[in-house]
């Protein structure tokens, strides 16, 4: 019982006084809280089924406990004894969870009621309800990683509230503070460059949690092995059991070589086949192009290249030259050293490791055919965000820069299991819109007519829209249209061999089994809205809304268990926050979601960008304090309308204006609008934190308004991104009244 009582009730001084090196300290717990919360985001996110859509819960959760943490730091009992255990028990109930799912066919987990959704999560569908299964709403499963992830920073936010509180040069701590983010973010971008697994994140976040854990006992020692010990059998028997895993940069991959099927994220992705054998509908562009008397298609573009499967069907069917561009390098490398057809060592192939959308923007082609093959991306461009790595590829801009890319009479094919008929609809008259012609559209099986209220699951649709020609048609896809009217159906052998060297075009249904049945849909254009913009690029959201199953629901769950958490855990009744930090953190929290969105849609959704901007946003905080330090500014006023005045600029400009400029002056100008405000806001808090009399309460406030922003990041379900700004020109607004109101010392204003 004694040891039980050691880590559940430790009473314990504070850590400064077991190495009396503060600013080590603080140097070290930020490097944890930083490399700890981007490890949790990537676990999490991989393991616990469906939380993959989810992350920036993750996020939040790490951002309440390291708040309340700040606010409890004048306590006597020293939360960080509970990191060991409670990172144990999370990574057990995550493993759980998963091992629950994957054996017991009876459990359903009902993210937003897929069946006919508001907001499309690809992969969650595949298990339906009937009377005999448990159903699991999403926000259950959120809400207890939720709960067990802000209790574990609930101990490294304390940690840093007392190193905080010893450092008498509040500049100072807070400059170290930055410096041991940066590091934190060099060091995981080191880990996910080198391809690691959670055996390396999690044994760095126990190594650095250990520095400050004061009194070892037998719980501690058995927490930490447990924790290690979890995470390589479940890394073990997953690899062992169910094919080999690897870790990209983006997902959990598990590759079955004997069956070619690569799961990303525990969801069944893409598998590797034979298109001499298996997989017609990769043939199916080529094919009818074929057998319409065209020629082959020259040079060609595949956006989502992934195995290899599209890249070996165009080659077989006698495609000139390939760029193949693919976002997860890991997924590629599968395809290379293991597709059947090995369609990446063909000299005709070259492989890109880019975006897809930033490929687009840089100086390649003109292709006679562009191909968007199977893009989904089944995880979020980052925990910042509701974006998704796909969806700046499926808007008005983005059709634009594909068009521009094409050779006069080039045509764009996009094929996927869209899942709802409204998303099909959306995708058709956006590619009316941009091309000017008529797409042509099949549905594989096959429909006569695709509704928007159609369910879409097991269906592949396919888009074929060209660039016109003087007669205001292309020539390609009308070729096409015209002999479906001229000799009917085209019949698709499930043995792709027998397709290869005969029309397939006839007017009745062959008499032999295994053929399907190939005619365009029609697609209705009416109360089509809206169609997404690189401003609003929600292809998967029905309308501008933010969906009460999950989104709505899982604001409530966050803002309620914060609630409980704050009232067990920080002392609320004998602290006043801050008012101005805490409106000040909610600001910039929509300040780096503009600025990740923004660089994502100009250089590309790749982890690097994302890591860069984080690094780039630190490092003008930095440059803040260092003008703070030197220049020592008593008012802010001109500094808070200088920042007004920035984001009221980056939300009168629209996002794609800055497409338009060449490569080194969007570079300029991006880095200008994003990070000028950054300098602004970092100097307002710099100067505001200087003279702070209650550094922990400050952060902690600071912090929790972060939460705050990462709620409010939803409203861009509704306003689009940039006018997300707008709310945090509200929030910049609120934070200075407070100010105005609450300002006691004397010389600041």
């Amino acid at each position: 019982m004694t040891d039980v009582t050691k880590v559940s009730d430790p009473v314990l001084e504070p850590p400064g006084n077991k190495s009396r090196r503060p600013y080590v300290d603080l140097l070290i717990i930020s490097f944890l809280i930083l490399f700890f919360e981007l490890a949790s985001i990537r676990f999490f996110g991989s393991t616990v089924v469906f939380l993959t859509f989810f992350t920036n819960i993750v996020l939040i959760a790490c951002f309440l406990g390291m708040s309340i943490g700040c606010l409890a730091a004048g306590k006597k009992r020293n939360y960080i004894n509970w990191v060991l255990p409670l990172s144990f028990g999370s990574v057990l109930l995550a493993v759980g969870v998963f091992q629950g799912y994957l054996h017991w066919g009876k459990l359903v987990i009902d993210v937003g009621n897929q069946a006919s959704p508001q907001l499309i999560y690809f992969g969650t569908e595949y298990r339906g309800k009937d009377p005999g299964t448990f159903v699991v709403p999403i926000q259950v499963v959120a809400g207890a990683f939720f709960l067990l992830i802000s209790i574990i920073f609930i101990g490294l936010g304390q940690v840093m509230g007392r190193a905080f509180d010893a450092i008498p040069n509040r500049i100072g701590a807070y400059t170290v503070n930055v410096l041991g983010s940066l590091i934190g973010i060099v060091g995981f971008f080191a880990a996910s460059w080198f391809k690691t697994s959670p055996h390396v994140w999690f044994l760095v976040c126990a190594l650095g949690a250990i520095y400050f854990v004061a009194n070892w006992n037998k719980w501690q020692i058995l927490s930490l092995v447990g924790l290690l010990f979890v995470v390589g059998v479940a890394s073990y028997t997953e690899g062992s059991n169910r094919g080999q895993l690897f870790w990209s940069p983006y997902y959990k991959i598990r590759y079955v070589a004997k069956t070619g099927e690569i799961e990303t994220n525990n969801i069944s992705h893409q598998q590797m086949l034979d298109v001499k054998r298996a997989g017609p509908a990769y043939m199916l562009p080529h094919l009818l192009n074929r057998d319409a008397g065209n020629r082959p298609f020259g040079d060609m573009l595949i956006i989502g290249a992934g195995s290899g499967n599209d890249v070996a069907a165009a080659l077989a069917n006698g495609a000139g030259s390939i760029d193949a561009v693919e976002i997860d390098p890991v997924i590629n490398q599968r395809g290379k050293l293991d597709h059947p057809n090995k369609p990446f060592d063909d000299p005709r192939v070259k492989i890109w490791y880019d975006d897809g959308r930033s490929f687009l923007h840089k100086d390649h082609g003109p292709y006679d055919i562009a191909v968007y093959a199977l893009v989904d991306s089944l995880v979020l461009h980052s925990g910042f965000s509701s974006l998704r790595l796909e969806n700046f590829l499926f808007t008005e801009q983005a059709f634009r820069d594909v068009k521009s890319r094409l050779k006069p009479g080039g045509v764009f094919a996009m094929y996927n299991f869209y899942r709802q008929g409204w998303v099909v609809q959306r995708l058709a008259k956006l590619s009316k819109d941009v091309f000017g012609t008529e797409p042509l559209i099949i549905s594989l099986p096959y429909q006569s007519e695709i509704t928007a209220q159609a369910n879409q699951a097991n269906t592949n649709t396919f888009l074929l829209v060209g660039l016109p020609d003087a007669s205001g048609k292309n020539p390609t896809v009308e070729a096409i249209r015209m002999k479906f009217e001229m000799s009917g159906p085209f019949w698709l052998n499930q043995d792709p061999s027998l397709n290869i060297g005969s029309n397939s075009f006839a007017v009745e249904s062959p008499a032999a089994p295994g053929f399907q049945k190939i005619l365009p849909a029609k697609v209705e254009y009416k109360d089509i809205s809206p169609l997404p913009t690189d401003d609003w690029p929600f292809l998967y959201l029905k309308d501008k809304e933010i969906p009460i199953r999950p989104n709505g629901m899982g604001i409530g769950m966050i803002a309620g268990l914060s609630i409980v958490l704050l009232l067990i855990f920080a002392p609320v009744r004998t602290i006043r926050p801050n008012g101005q930090m805490f409106f000040l953190g909610a600001g910039f929290m929509l300040l780096e979601t503009k600025g990740v969105v923004h660089m994502a849609l100009l250089f590309g959704s790749t982890w690097i960008v994302n890591s860069v901007v984080f690094f780039a946003i630190l490092v003008m905080i930095l440059l803040a304090n260092l003008f703070v330090s030197l220049f020592q500014p008593k008012k802010l006023t001109l500094f808070y309308a200088l920042l007004l005045l920035a984001l009221l600029i980056n939300t009168l400009v629209p996002m794609d204006k800055f497409l338009a400029l060449s490569d080194t002056l969007r570079v300029v100008v991006s880095c200008s609008v994003i990070f000028i405000p950054v300098f602004f806001a970092g100097v307002i808090f710099a100067a505001s934190f200087r003279d702070s009399k209650h550094p922990d309460t400050d952060i902690g406030s600071n912090i929790a308004g972060i939460i705050l922003g990462g709620l409010s990041e939803n409203l861009s379900m509704i306003l689009g991104f940039n006018h997300l700004l707008g709310v945090a020109i509200a929030y910049y607004l609120l934070s200075y009244v407070v100010r105005r109101k609450v300002i006691s010392t004397p010389g600041i204003a």
